[in-house]
């Protein structure tokens, strides 16, 4: 019983250390991307693996981002209660939970295409960069947008096994690019006090919390204008304009929140906000 309830706590610290929760950002979008690349769902078998591998390269990305944040999260008080600076987990176990995750990554890769296993580090090597990226710039967020962009990528190019019609992917990359910096820079203004005396670069910080969430909503709107272009360039069933309505009417929710509630703003309607562009691209095709 003991080690029952001691396997099950370390369980709920390692999901809590790699915020497996989150992984409802990425994977509607990368599913999204294997519907385009497909022209429809992709068979079982193939749909499992692009999950697996989505899900395995998704944990390896947080489990890197708290590793090389882990002094930084020590001293931030909105984060100090994190696992790895609470004492909940050693750093041994967070670099044994990012192993794991990346050997099934790269199986996942390997399985689905040799294209896919011979382009898996790309996403791997803008994991471990995006976090140094604050220390040197406030365009970090724009890192994290081209890290989370693989996504749909990676998704497209798992159901067409080849590079060579993978421009057809490129209004979902720009839209994730976009989409994700915009809500980081809104998950920002949340240590926009500690980010500017601890020396940490980021838009809030440099720019003060309402220019800042002027920059993340620009963003949002050209990534709506990306949904629209791959809207016409995919000639997409009118289907799919019900769930672009509804991103639009998303995409006002967000900002009209974020100033007062930024946490909601980043988390749930974000969560949501994937699932719709999934739905909008499934309507579509």
């Amino acid at each position: 019983m003991a080690v029952s309830v001691a396997l099950s706590d370390r369980l709920r610290a390692y999901a809590g250390f790699v915020k497996l929760e989150h992984s409802v950002f990425s994977l509607p979008i990368i599913l999204a991307g294997a519907i385009l690349g497909a022209g429809g769902w992709p068979p079982a078998r193939l749909l499992g693996l692009i999950v697996l591998a989505a899900v395995a390269g998704r944990v390896m990305a947080m489990g890197f981002n708290r590793l090389i944040d882990a002094e930084i999260d020590r001293r931030n008080p909105r984060t100090r209660m994190r696992e790895l600076p609470r004492g909940a987990m050693q750093a041994w176990e967070g670099w044994l939970v990012v192993a794991a995750a990346g050997l099934i990554y790269v199986a996942a890769a390997g399985a689905i295409a040799p294209v896919c296993l011979a382009l898996s580090p790309i996403p791997v090597a803008l994991f471990v960069v995006y976090p140094y990226l604050k220390r040197l710039t406030s365009l970090a967020h724009v890192g994290l947008g081209l890290a989370w962009s693989m996504a749909p990528l990676g998704g497209w190019l798992a159901a067409a096994r080849s590079l060579e019609r993978l421009r057809e992917s490129g209004w979902l990359w720009l839209f994730s690019l976009l989409w994700v910096a915009g809500f980081d820079v809104i998950y920002a203004t949340m240590d926009e006090a500690f980010d500017r005396e601890a020396g940490l670069h980021s838009l809030p910080a440099r720019w003060g919390k309402r220019r800042a969430l002027a920059a993340a909503a620009a963003a949002h709107v050209l990534a709506f204008a990306c949904l629209v272009m791959l809207w016409f360039q995919q000639g997409m069933a009118k289907p799919a304009l019900a769930w672009l309505a509804a991103l639009a009417g998303l995409f006002v929710w967000q900002h009209a929140v974020a100033g007062r509630k930024p946490e909601f703003a980043f988390f749930q309607l974000n969560a949501a906000t994937g699932f719709l562009v999934l739905w909008c691209v499934v309507a579509g095709v």
